[in-house]
């Protein structure tokens, strides 16, 4: 089976600090890896047409971000950026 994660948080969907999973937004669970590769790439295809920005490491993670959205961060005291994360796992 594969899963396929949609995050959204002020950082990278690769670093997944502690407490990650708190920012996932959706989860989409596939058993055949043609239909999770389909979705992915229709997935990743539509979030670069939306945002400007894009990174990705390690073949399973994406981070999508625009310049105008951020969020004031009152521990930090200044703005910070809001990313969009795709995370392509493979369960067993």
């Amino acid at each position: 089976m594969y899963k396929i994660i949609y995050m959204k948080a002020d950082y990278e969907p690769w670093w997944q600090f502690d407490g990650w999973e708190e920012n996932i937004v959706e989860e989409k669970i596939f058993e055949s890896k043609e239909e999770a590769k389909r979705f992915l790439e229709d997935t990743l295809n539509d979030f670069g047409k939306k945002y400007r920005h894009q990174g990705h490491k390690k073949e399973r993670f994406w981070a999508f971000w625009s310049d105008d959205e951020m969020h004031f961060c009152e521990a930090c005291d200044d703005n910070i950026q809001t990313y969009h994360g795709i995370i392509w796992e493979e369960l067993m």
